[in-house]
C-alpha cells in the first residue's frame, strides 16, 4: 500500500508545490473575535453578508455584537441565495458599491462566503460577468489584484469556503437560458484573509444539513488524496502561473487522510445526535483540514459530475432547504457521483484508493488492488444509506434521458476534470452518470 512513488518527478511536470490558506482562528468562541480581527485588519465599515435563515439564529448577532463593541459598523446583507447564480452575485456586488465599506464579514455556509467574494471582486475590479468566470465558460482573466479584506465565518462543517479561493455559482451555457451548469471564479485572491471557525454554529444544524455537508468534506478530502500527482501536472511557465489545483501534494495528503478518519469516525454520530458535540466539533474540523487541502490540490471527477447536475432542472426538495423552490444541494450531488466516479479511476492508483478505504475504517488486509474502487466506493454507499439521504440521481427526478445534457455540463469542467488521474472521454462521463442511477440497496 505504499504510495512511494506517485510523486516521482517527471520530465515536464512540476517539481515544486505551493502552500496557500487563509489565517484560521478554530474553537468554541472564535466569533467573538470578528471585531478586535476587522479593526486589526483596517476595517471600520464592513458589509456583513448573511441569507435569511442565519440572519434569524444567535450566530449573526454574536458577530454583529463583536464587531459593534469593538468600533466597526456592519450593514446586514440578508439576501444571498443557497446554491448562488449570476443574478444573485450581481445583487450582492450592488449591495457592496452601494455604501462606503472596507472589508467584509460572511457569515453562513458555502453560498454565502462565496457570494461576499463574488461581490468584492466585481464590486472592487468591474468587468462584464463572464470575464472572470472560468474557461471555457467564461474568459478566466486573471483578478487583477488584491481585494479588501474579508472574514469568513462558516455555520456549516462542509464547503471549506473559508480556506479555499473559490466561489461557485450556476451559469447559463445556452442563448435561451433553459440550461444552467455550476462554474464560478477561481484565483488566490478571492482566499478570504481570516477565517473565524467556531464549532459551537454546527449546534443547531438540522441532520440533513450535517449529512450533506459532511458528505461534501469527505469527497473533498478523497477527490484531493487520489487527484493526478503535481508532478505530472505540466511546469507552470512561471511560479506564478502555478495553479491552485495543483494536483495531490505531500501537504495536502496529510490534511485529506486525516479528514477521512475524522468523517469515517464522526459523520454518522454528527448526523444522529445534534447533542454530541464531539461528533460535531470534529466534523468541523474535518472540513477545515479538508478545505485546506482541496484548496492546494484541487478537486477532480465527481466535483465535475456535480456541477453538472446542480445546474439541471429538478424536482427534488428537501427538508431544511428553501421550500419556494426545487434543488439538489452542492453535497448531494458530489456524493452521488462519487462512487460511480471512483470505481472508474481507482485503477489509476489503487493504493490510494485503498488508504482512503482505510481511513474511513475499512479492513484493506488481503484486498487486491483491483478491488480497490470496489471497496471504498461500497462504504461511501453504505455511509450514504446510513444517513438516511437519497442514495441515487433518480430521487432529483433526473433519468437516462439527461445523460447527454450532463455530460455536456462536466465536460465543461476542464479545470476539474484535468485533475483527475485518468483522462476521460466523453462515453467514461455517460457511463458514469448512468451508473450513478443505479439502485443502491
Amino acid at each position: 500500500m505504499s504510495c512511494a512513488h506517485y510523486f516521482d518527478r517527471t520530465d515536464h511536470g512540476d517539481s515544486c508545490f505551493s502552500v496557500d490558506t487563509a489565517a484560521i482562528t478554530f474553537g468554541r468562541g472564535a466569533l467573538a473575535e470578528a471585531g478586535h480581527q476587522a479593526r486589526a485588519l483596517g476595517c471600520r465599515r464592513v458589509a456583513l453578508f448573511t441569507d435569511q435563515v442565519v440572519a434569524g439564529l444567535p450566530v449573526l448577532a454574536e458577530v454583529r455584537r463583536a464587531l459593534h463593541e469593538a468600533g466597526v459598523e456592519a450593514v446586514v446583507y440578508d439576501q444571498v441565495r443557497i446554491e448562488p447564480n449570476q443574478t444573485s452575485f450581481a445583487s450582492a456586488t450592488a449591495f457592496y458599491q452601494s455604501d462606503d465599506f472596507d472589508g467584509a464579514v460572511s457569515v453562513g455556509g458555502g453560498s454565502v462566503i462565496d457570494t461576499a467574494k463574488a461581490a468584492l471582486v466585481y464590486a472592487t475590479y468591474p468587468a462584464p460577468f463572464l470575464r472572470y468566470i472560468n474557461q471555457p465558460i467564461g474568459e478566466g482573466v486573471a483578478v487583477p489584484g488584491l481585494l479588501p479584506p474579508h472574514i469568513a465565518c462558516p455555520t456549516t462543517s462542509g464547503t471549506g469556503s473559508e480556506c479555499t479561493g473559490i466561489a461557485v455559482c450556476s451559469v447559463p451555457i445556452d442563448g435561451d437560458r433553459t440550461v444552467f451548469v455550476k462554474t464560478g471564479l477561481a484565483h488566490r485572491s478571492l482566499r478570504p484573509r481570516l477565517a473565524l471557525i467556531d464549532p459551537v454554529c454546527t449546534e443547531t444544524l438540522p441532520a440533513s444539513v450535517v449529512a450533506i455537508s459532511g458528505f461534501d468534506v469527505l469527497c473533498h478530502a478523497i477527490e484531493s488524496y487520489t487527484a493526478l500527482p503535481h508532478t505530472k501536472r505540466a511546469r507552470p511557465g512561471s511560479s506564478l502561473l502555478r495553479p491552485m489545483s495543483q494536483g495531490a501534494n505531500p501537504f495536502s495528503d496529510v490534511g485529506s487522510l486525516e479528514a477521512i478518519r475524522l468523517c469515517g469516525r464522526y459523520l454518522l454520530r454528527a448526523i444522529g445526535d445534534r447533542g454530541d458535540h464531539e461528533a460535531r466539533d470534529q466534523m468541523m474540523f474535518a472540513a477545515t483540514l479538508a478545505g485546506i487541502a482541496f484548496g492546494n490540490a484541487g478537486v477532480h471527477v465527481p466535483h465535475a459530475m456535480a456541477y453538472a447536475i446542480g445546474g439541471l432542472a429538478c424536482s427534488l426538495r428537501l427538508p431544511d432547504y428553501p421550500s419556494e423552490r426545487t434543488l439538489v444541494p452542492h453535497g448531494l450531488a458530489v456524493v452521488w457521483s462519487a462512487p460511480a466516479a471512483i470505481r472508474h479511476l481507482a485503477k489509476a492508483c489503487p493504493e490510494r484508493h485503498l488508504r482512503c478505504a482505510e481511513a474511513l475504517g475499512c479492513s484493506v488486509r488481503d484486498v487486491a488492488a483491483e478491488d480497490a474502487g470496489a471497496l471504498l466506493s461500497g462504504e461511501l454507499q453504505t455511509l450514504i444509506l446510513k444517513s438516511g439521504l437519497p442514495v441515487q440521481l433518480g430521487a432529483a427526478g433526473i433519468t437516462r434521458a439527461d445523460v447527454p445534457t450532463l455530460c455536456e455540463g462536466a465536460s465543461l469542467q476542464t479545470r476539474l476534470l484535468g485533475n483527475a488521474p485518468l483522462m476521460l472521454t466523453e462515453s467514461d462521463l455517460a457511463a458514469m452518470f448512468t451508473d450513478s442511477m443505479a439502485e443502491v440497496t
